[in-house]
């Protein structure tokens, strides 16, 4: 999927991380607050750990990375299917310096929001 190998959660181990029922985590992926992807074709479909905060990550309570669901959103409007704003988020951009989930989690949001308004596809 991209340069870099990120972990990659399943579904219970996203409910576990979360702390939360396997039913919310659908719930949190239907409503764009998290995302996933099958990175191999036949494999399961699994969400990026980089997606999900925890206290691990300083985060007062578990949860998607705040800025993900506009992100999401704002990809999607431009024509991005799910899986390609996935692989867009952990794919390092230039501009950026990194990739734009990394910039996220960093709280440089309307920069990765600026670089994917030109992304159009």
């Amino acid at each position: 999927m991209t340069d870099s190998d990120p972990r990659w959660c399943s579904l219970p181990e996203v409910a576990e991380l979360l702390d939360v029922r396997l039913r919310d985590v659908r719930d949190l992926l239907r409503d764009h607050h998290l995302a996933g992807t099958r990175p191999q074709e036949e494999g399961p479909f699994l969400v990026p750990r980089d997606f999900i905060v925890t206290a691990e990550d300083g985060a007062a309570q578990p949860g998607p990375v705040p800025s993900l669901r506009g992100t999401l959103t704002l990809l999607t409007d431009t024509g991005f299917t799910v899986d390609e704003a996935v692989e867009w988020l952990l794919t390092e951009q230039e501009e950026l310096g990194t990739t734009p989930i990394a910039a996220l989690r960093a709280q440089r949001i309307h920069e990765v929001r600026r670089l994917a308004q030109t992304f159009a596809v």
